[in-house]
């Protein structure tokens, strides 16, 4: 049978397979399953039942909702889990012998997490509360206001993905009986709280706040262990950095979490450590691996995965997702130290939960050719048997090419890795043009995961190159950071030896039909590239930084970013300056396709402003798309129709140019 060729709509075919969670009784579980709703230009998010013994699967809700976060009571009969169904998530619960789904809270602005009460009849919430307020408090009603003036008095005052941050709001944990619907707020104050964890024994909680008056310079979420009675503080880690993800061990006597030190800024390697509750006793358990724990994987097919930091087992085995060599596979830690894969290579466990026993593993599973499904796992001996097939008939039916993993010498001869693709229906002896991919970050990683626009561009009759230039997450604690202090340096000669090094392997590649594309860091390096080369006959800048000055102050993250990046703040206007492509402008000959999210506040389209007034003003070929209602994540979560466009313009450029 001939396949067809993969298309831009084939995005609204994907399925996304997420968030396993495994039942008290291990003999069933509840998975959630995304799609895009074309009719509706949305995502939808449904929570389906499988049965472990007989394979069956049900699908528990039918709603044009997204449903998140599943969580079954200790005694299993009830499913707790967040909807959107009246537009905030808001907390419900689910008999499990079936019926409707009762709805608990109606905050106005949703609930953030929640954690069952090991009693069962009651739950640990995470929501906003004003400034005087309290969750008992009659909500105000919404009347039509006039627009008032946004005071601001601090430097973090807005956040790419939810604007203007409110004020005078802050978060608070609480919890609600569920028989009596009476709610009692248990933290106080003008702090933002974070629920962690809540021992099995129901007498302990964990939860991480920041209570510092002024937090402009404060990178910190420190990490508390409270007796639920008496409100009572232990300290468990209060340094410099972000900590979380935090789990009781099954006797309670020790908690593990994964963290990140702030040695190395945001490249610092995420590790794995367990606190010990009666000594007080910190270690960090990662220490002999040096690459990060957690899922660092840029890709754009799975829609709501958000697996667990760390799950523990009966006999105190810790499992938890490593990202190394292009590869997020899941690994099992004792408290001795040792270390172990408990899943193969060339694949991304992009989500996971363990049996108590450890005998056996929810996991959900992409690799590069393979869009995501469920599997179980027995520990032991590594077999898998397939949960779920709702992506299989759609890989049967597409043409989808497999990458070959490439390794070669960067800069100052350091060993890089990425991979190289052939265009779909390759014909030995023919010329291809190849696209090079640059991934955003730069802490991230590319990995063998489904990655639909890369598949596109090959299904166009491209080869495409992407790789994990220095800088990239999944390799050495020096590789990653070597990125930083260097932008333009030793990232820059990586990418233009992994061309030389594929144009010297693969004679089908022609030369003189080069693109080049990015996102945010790879946006920045698009441009950085055709101010600096003239190989590449078309690009793509997407979300790109091209002015490290103004972006100091225009960017969410900007006035701290700059310093860990590249080394300078506003004392230091030449150096932010030598670094920002925009400097290199008058030597661009590539002609370059501008594209930006309107509300983008991680790189403001000030930055794609400026680069193309510039590029117009000299002459120079170029175009500049603006996307509405979309901020820094269009590519992965924006509104679909935008999604679409996005990729009509990328595609469509390198029609024209290549």
């Amino acid at each position: 049978m001939t396949k067809r060729k993969l298309t831009i709509e084939d995005l609204s075919k994907l399925v996304s397979v997420t968030q396993p969670t495994l039942a008290p009784n291990q003999q069933e579980a509840v998975f959630v399953q995304t799609k895009i709703n074309d009719k509706d230009n949305t995502y939808q998010a449904n929570l389906w039942h499988v049965d472990l013994n007989t394979m069956k699967l049900t699908q528990w809700t039918h709603g044009k909702e997204k449903i998140s976060s599943p969580s079954y009571s200790l005694d299993g009969t009830q499913l707790a889990f967040l909807s959107t169904r009246e537009e905030k998530n808001q907390l419900y619960i689910l008999s499990t012998k079936g019926g409707e789904a009762r709805k608990v809270t109606s905050y106005e602005k949703g609930v953030s997490s929640f954690l069952w009460s090991p009693c069962g009849k009651k739950i640990w919430f995470l929501a906003s509360v004003k400034e005087g307020k309290n969750f008992t408090d009659e909500p105000e009603k919404e009347e039509k206001k006039n627009p008032e003036p946004y005071v601001v008095n601090k430097m973090k005052y807005k956040l790419d993905g939810a604007g203007l941050l409110p004020q005078g709001t802050y978060k608070h944990i609480g919890v609600i009986d569920l028989e009596t619907e009476e709610v009692t707020q248990f933290t106080q104050g003008n702090h933002v709280y974070d629920l962690q964890a809540i021992s099995h024994n129901g007498e302990k909680m964990v939860f991480s706040v920041n209570r510092s008056e002024n937090q402009d310079f404060e990178f910190r979420q420190s990490l508390f262990l409270v007796d639920i009675k008496s409100k009572e503080e232990k300290t468990i880690i209060e340094e410099d950095g972000y900590f979380g993800g935090v789990a009781f061990s099954f006797d309670d006597t020790k908690l593990a979490f994964v963290g990140s030190d702030s040695a190395f800024k945001n490249a610092t390697h995420t590790e794995l450590y367990v606190y010990d509750l009666e000594t007080g006793a910190r270690q960090i358990l990662t220490e002999g691996i040096d690459a990060p724990v957690g899922d660092y994987v840029v890709a754009d097919s799975q829609q709501g995965a958000d697996a667990p930091s760390v799950v523990w087992t009966q006999d105190n085995h810790i499992y938890f997702q490593l990202s190394t060599m292009g590869d997020v596979r899941l690994y099992v830690a004792t408290l001795e130290g040792e270390m172990y894969p408990a899943t193969g290579d060339n694949e991304h466990i992009y989500g996971y939960d363990v049996a108590k026993s450890g005998e056996f593993a929810l996991v959900t599973v992409s690799n590069s050719t393979e869009i995501g499904e469920l599997y179980v796992q027995t520990i032991a001996t590594g077999e898998r048997q397939a949960l779920t097939s709702f992506n299989e008939s759609f890989e049967h039916e597409v043409e989808l090419v497999q990458p070959e993993a490439i390794m070669f010498q960067g800069a100052k001869d350091w060993a890089v890795h990425g991979w190289l693709m052939k265009p779909a229906g390759y014909v030995e002896g023919q010329k291809y043009p190849l696209i090079v991919e640059i991934h955003g970050g730069p802490h991230a990683m590319f990995a063998n995961t489904f990655f639909h626009e890369l598949q596109l561009l090959a299904a166009q009759g491209y080869g495409v190159l992407y790789i994990n230039p220095r800088g990239s997450h999944g390799y050495s604690q020096q590789f990653v950071d070597a990125v930083r202090g260097d932008y333009g340096g030793g990232d820059y000669e990586d990418i233009m030896a992994a061309v030389d090094s594929v144009l010297a392997d693969n004679d089908w590649i022609d030369e003189n039909r080069l693109g080049v594309t990015g996102g945010s860091y790879g946006g920045f390096m698009t441009n950085w590239i055709v101010g600096h080369s003239n190989r590449f006959k078309a690009a793509v800048t997407q979300r790109s930084i091209s002015n490290w000055v103004s972006f100091f102050g225009v960017s969410d993250i900007g006035y701290y970013f700059n310093e860990w990046q590249i080394g300078a703040d506003m004392t230091d206007v030449e150096k932010l300056w030598n670094h920002s492509p925009l400097k290199y402008a008058q030597h661009i000959e590539t002609p370059l396709l501008i594209l930006h999210s309107e509300k983008d506040f991680r790189c403001p389209i000030e930055q794609a402003e400026q680069l193309y007034i510039t590029l117009k003003q000299m002459k120079k070929e170029t175009g500049f798309v603006r996307f509405p209602d979309a901020d820094h994540n269009l590519s992965r979560t924006g509104h679909p129709n935008l999604r679409y466009a996005r990729l009509e313009q990328i595609t469509g450029w390198f029609k024209k140019y290549l």
